[in-house]
């Protein structure tokens, strides 16, 4: 049996004084007797905060999910809120999704802040995230917290946190409140509830959330349009089922069906490998369901239902998932002719997305006289620059791993109103003899074609820690200098902020956070960004090609030569 580090050792041994429950101790003691590489994982560091708040394999341990780490950050969360916000009456909104134990510990954070005096509106049932942030501000809170881990597997749980504007936590507030957590003990806890000061939400916030989804998803389409569009939705077992069909019907989208067999919440996904709508396999029933009724569209959502993956159907009439840079482009085009249509666009007006998404998304923005902004990946980011930039009127913004927002009602990733936006882009289209897939193609014709394949590699635990620092570590100390026979002319360095052209040897500061992230473009603008994944044990590559597309009937053919052209990148720089 494999040695005890002794640092361990004395971690673990931590947790098995009075502070701890004896549950705890007792998987703890087991760990120590049976299994030191688990005890190894659970213990070698303390969880940490990412791209989306703090996720992670559910179990005892630092580096773990469990109500003592909760505990933890939610201490630390009160303690902060006090300092943040002094002499004033403190209030949370809880939320949580379908995961194995997400409402017991929503109840143990609700129970934290309550005994520090705080009070807490705790929702009776899952939500959607969406609607967390959304009742942070209508309910006039200082902060949200969400217990959700999105699309991971089902041994994983998380804990996302949202300030007073309903965005999720970002600089300076987020590395504070990362300090007070650290300089905590375990035994600095108060789970001592309040229960008077604990009071449960059960529909109220969710029909003010419906209304202001249809007011922010609906245009101008006929009644009759949107009972003619036949639409197959998913909810992969998630928190999506008690908020999207009730959106569709009140905004007069009737003729859904639903895949019963994914309607109810189950944390443990049983018909899908996983709840991941980026992945054409959990739509699998839904795209059986579209092709035996003929339906238009296909929407899944993920478990926390912030993301939603969409097909439709091709030229020759087959159902195709599209990817998330193709989904935002419509929805972006979309947004752009209705603003220019009623006569909103007056120059003060900006659509955002993320550093390792489409470039074609700057293109078309642009085209209609509209801002483009570039942030870090994650929709905290996008929520930052509503809040730094009051002046200016977000239209929509979304980023390529199937997240969409729709103005600024909600300040993260939001499927509800992205579901109700895509359908009404469906019929609409189809009203007029077109399709949104036609209206793709159109795009490409008119900003150039460009594709994008995401490349993840999976590397779990301390020793894919590790590879994973070295790979990057790598990138940059043996940086690549061609791409498929074209050289690389700017390499962007977001974790030094700074952008080198490799052509003339001249820099310039990079005006936006620090992350460690690289991004290579070539001299005919294939971009290549590496970066380690917030949320999952993965480094990600994201490769993106393009080209011209003179005509339609020519897609096809371009369309092969760049997947060619990335499965040439992708052997020439060894990703998989």
């Amino acid at each position: 049996m494999a040695t005890i580090k002794p640092e361990i050792l004395q971690k673990a041994e931590s947790w098995l004084t009075d502070i701890f429950d004896e549950k705890t101790k007792s998987e703890i003691k087991k760990l120590i007797d049976e299994n030191p590489k688990e005890l190894e994982e659970s213990f070698y560091k303390n969880a940490e905060f990412g791209t989306g708040g703090m996720r992670g394999v559910m179990g005892v341990g630092t580096n773990r999910i469990n109500k003592y780490t909760l505990g933890k950050n939610t201490q630390g969360l009160s303690d902060y809120l006090k300092r943040s916000f002094p002499g004033k009456n403190l209030k949370v909104a809880i939320a949580y999704d379908c995961r194995n134990n997400s409402q017991q510990l929503a109840k143990v954070v609700a129970d934290v802040f309550s005994a520090n005096g705080i009070k807490v509106f705790l929702f009776s049932e899952l939500r959607p995230t969406p609607e967390l942030s959304f009742a942070v501000k209508h309910l006039d809170c200082q902060c949200g917290i969400v217990l959700t881990a999105s699309h991971n597997p089902p041994e994983y749980n998380g804990y996302k946190v949202y300030w007073e504007d309903g965005g999720q936590l970002v600089p300076p507030q987020d590395a504070e409140l990362i300090e007070t957590i650290n300089n905590l003990e375990y035994s600095a806890i108060n789970f001592d509830a309040n229960e008077e000061l604990i009071e449960q939400i059960d529909t109220e916030v969710d029909k003010v959330f419906a209304e202001r989804s249809v007011e922010n998803g609906s245009f101008d389409t006929s009644a009759s349009t949107r009972k003619n569009l036949k639409i197959v939705f998913t909810s992969l077992h998630g928190t999506s089922i008690t908020m999207v069909p009730e959106v569709l019907e009140k905004a007069g989208f009737i003729n859904v069906h639903i895949v019963e067999e994914q309607r109810k919440p189950n944390g443990n996904f049983p018909t899908v490998e996983s709840p991941n709508p980026e992945e054409p396999e959990a739509l699998k029933m839904a795209l059986q369901i579209a092709d035996k009724e003929n339906a238009d569209i296909v929407i899944g959502t993920d478990p926390d239902c912030d993301r939603l993956g969409v097909a439709v159907r091709d030229l020759n009439g087959e159902m195709i998932l599209l990817n998330g840079n193709q989904t935002m482009l419509v929805m972006t085009w979309f947004l752009l002719e209705e603003w220019k249509r009623q006569g909103k666009i007056k120059g003060k007006e900006f659509v955002a997305s993320t550093i390792v998404s489409t470039p074609m998304l700057k293109n078309l923005t642009e085209a209609y006289g509209v801002r483009y902004m570039e942030v870090l990946t994650g929709f905290k980011w996008i929520a930052k620059l509503i809040k730094d930039h009051p002046e200016l009127d977000f239209i929509g913004g979304g980023e390529e791993s199937f997240g969409y927002m729709v103005g600024d009602f909600v300040r993260d990733k939001d499927a509800v109103t992205a579901t109700l936006l895509a359908c009404e882009i469906a019929a609409s289209l189809k009203d007029k003899g077109s399709s949104l897939y036609k209206q793709l193609l159109q795009l490409y014709t008119e900003y150039g074609l460009y594709k994008e394949e995401l490349i993840s590699l999976v590397k779990k635990g301390i020793e894919g820690e590790k590879e994973i620092k070295q790979m990057l570590i790598d990138l940059r100390e043996d940086p690549w200098e061609e791409i498929d026979g074209e050289k690389v002319v700017l390499v962007e360095d977001y974790k030094s902020s700074v952008a080198r052209n490799v052509q003339d040897h001249t820099e310039h500061v990079l005006d936006i956070p620090k992350s460690n992230v690289l991004i290579y473009y070539t001299e005919n603008g294939t971009k290549i960004a590496a970066r380690p994944s917030g949320t999952e044990p993965k480094i990600k590559f994201y490769i993106s090609v393009n080209t011209e597309l003179d005509s339609v009937e020519n897609f096809e053919q371009k369309d092969q030569e760049l997947s060619d052209k990335i499965a040439r990148i992708r052997e020439e720089l060894q990703l998989g």
